[in-house]
């Protein structure tokens, strides 16, 4: 497959990106070097393999949900470091 300058800037444009000449030439190369790999790929006979869908046997792992002891409101109050009744006060964290 050619990659010419267009293709580089379509794609560019397509992801929101902007190079160079520099950056669009390296990019450019990458993109063959990849292109390349992908074409050797297709020529291996896969005929009898099946896809790999998880590298493991194990598929979604989870622990048992099951109903545990938390703070009660109260307990969590008393012992933050800065609290009224109802709320929690942290530090203000975006300045405009």
């Amino acid at each position: 497959m050619e990659l010419s300058k267009e293709t580089i800037h379509h794609l560019a444009s397509l992801a929101r990106l902007e190079f160079n000449e520099e950056e669009t030439r390296q990019i450019s190369e990458d993109l063959k070097r990849m292109i390349t790999f992908v074409e050797k790929l297709q020529e291996l006979d896969t005929t009898g393999v099946e896809p790999l869908l998880h590298m493991t046997e194990n598929v979604d792992i989870f622990r048992a949900d099951t109903v545990q002891p938390s703070l009660d409101r109260a307990t969590a109050m008393a012992i933050a470091p800065d609290a009224d009744n109802e709320y929690f006060f942290v530090p203000k964290v975006i300045k405009k």
